[in-house]
């Protein structure tokens, strides 16, 4: 079987600021709203009751509300939140308040893979819906039809081993026939050690330091998606 790639999305197909600078304050404003409007919707009761739990039981919407904005601002990967940042996110983008900008590179070298029959999926800490959203909803066009399988924690922490063999498993073939591509040099590490190969995104945008040598701990470095060889 031939190579397969599985690629991160913040910092590697899109810029970190995109994350941190719109999305991230989008769903913190947004949430008070949302909640207030969909809070008794099943699929939305779940994930606040979950909040509720981790608070020590019955607490009003209000201070769920104030729980998970301050989790955005710690940038918490915690499922429950991802579940409803994604719901909101959703909102947004079919409101047209902003679309997912990627950089230059990556369209063409994700439908060029694909056209030449490479299979390609997504690992990422947001949760599925909200990978299908950013990529239904890019600046290139909707590159939703290019992937044939998603991933999120889910399946277990990005900087965990474990996580890579489930996805490899599942994603079918064999780990050292997939290409994980990250900025995260933890996240290749473990990747690494699932037995699949490792290609670090090193964005100069993202990061104005090139990560050379000791930083890039022996993955294959480059700038571009175009620099990709497999």
């Amino acid at each position: 079987m031939g190579a397969r790639i599985l690629t991160d999305i913040e910092g590697t197909t899109s810029s970190i600021s995109f994350v941190r600078d719109v999305l991230f304050p989008y769903a913190r404003r947004a949430l008070p709203g949302f909640v207030r409007e969909h809070g008794d919707e099943p699929d939305v009761r779940r994930w606040l009751d979950q909040v509720a739990v981790e608070n020590g039981g019955v607490c009003s919407d209000d201070v769920i509300v104030e729980t998970l904005q301050g989790w955005i601002d710690e940038d918490r990967k915690h499922t429950a939140l991802k579940a409803l940042q994604g719901m909101v996110w959703d909102a947004g983008y079919r409101n047209a308040d902003f679309t997912a900008p990627l950089y230059p590179d990556v369209a063409p070298a994700l439908r060029a893979w694909r056209d030449a029959g490479v299979p390609l999926a997504v690992y990422s800490s947001g949760s599925v819906p909200a990978q299908k959203l950013l990529f239904g909803h890019t600046d290139a066009g909707d590159l939703t039809g290019v992937f044939d399988a998603w991933f999120d924690t889910a399946v277990g922490h990005k900087r965990d081993a474990d996580s890579y063999r489930r996805i490899a498993a599942e994603y079918g073939g064999n780990a050292g026939d997939i290409v994980f591509l990250s900025d995260i040099v933890e996240e290749l590490d473990a990747a690494r050690e699932a037995g699949m190969r490792t290609v670090l995104l090193d964005r100069r945008a993202d990061y104005p330091t090139p990560r050379m040598g000791n930083a890039a701990n022996g993955h294959t470095r480059v700038e571009s998606f175009a620099d990709v060889t497999f």
